[in-house]
């Protein structure tokens, strides 16, 4: 897929917000450690993704009931949404200078477009080394899901689909989906947002 950038400025995707709150001292704490431990960017990319995807449950999959939203909720509770484990990410590698986007699919929220559709979250990171822009899914692997950090192949959490009008959007927000980020706002228990209030398009 050729990715598409909502903004010409790479300085877009690594400001700080009070969803991406990477001033956070939990935040820092968290990106130095991989700092300390990585010392060339692919492997801190690799390292910051692997850390999101395993670490910081799936609220769904733990059938977890808090709502969190921002990066440093998320860290905290060590569980989110695939919107807020998407903005965890972003912080933990705009505090480390490689600029962090957001990407999004929509997906069947079952198996079968019976199920509905709902909107579905990804990263997008830049690494200079290679010039060019990658796509991260930080979902949390489990059975029949496999997402990996890979340079010469996406290897996400959901292939699209497009005989059940599953769609890839290619464009490279620098902020959240505000669809997204209100969902997160105004719900307070995950299980019923999950089934019945997330955003179906952007």
């Amino acid at each position: 897929m050729n990715l598409l950038c909502e903004s010409n400025q790479m300085t877009d995707y690594l400001t700080e917000s009070d969803i991406i709150d990477f001033s956070h001292p939990a935040i820092q704490a968290a990106a130095q450690r991989i700092k300390r431990e990585y010392d060339d960017e692919q492997t801190i990319v690799k390292a910051a993704f692997e850390f999101v995807r395993d670490e910081i449950d799936h609220s769904w999959d733990i059938q977890g009931s808090l709502v969190t939203r921002t990066a440093s909720e998320v860290l905290q509770h060590r569980q989110g949404i695939c919107y807020a484990k998407s903005n965890l990410l972003a912080a933990l590698l705009r505090s480390l200078s490689v600029p962090t986007g957001f990407c999004y699919q929509k997906l069947t929220l079952g198996d079968t477009p019976d199920t509905g559709y709902c909107i579905h979250a990804l990263n997008a990171v830049y690494l200079s080394s290679l010039e060019r822009w990658i796509r991260l899914d930080v979902h949390g692997n489990k059975e029949g899901v496999q997402a990996e950090f890979s340079t010469t192949e996406e290897k996400l959490a959901f292939p699209i689909r497009s005989h059940y009008e599953e769609i890839d959007y290619p464009v490279i927000y620098a902020e959240p989906n505000a669809k997204t980020m209100d969902t997160l706002a105004n719900n307070t228990d995950v299980l019923t947002m999950y089934l019945n209030r997330l955003p179906t398009d952007l």
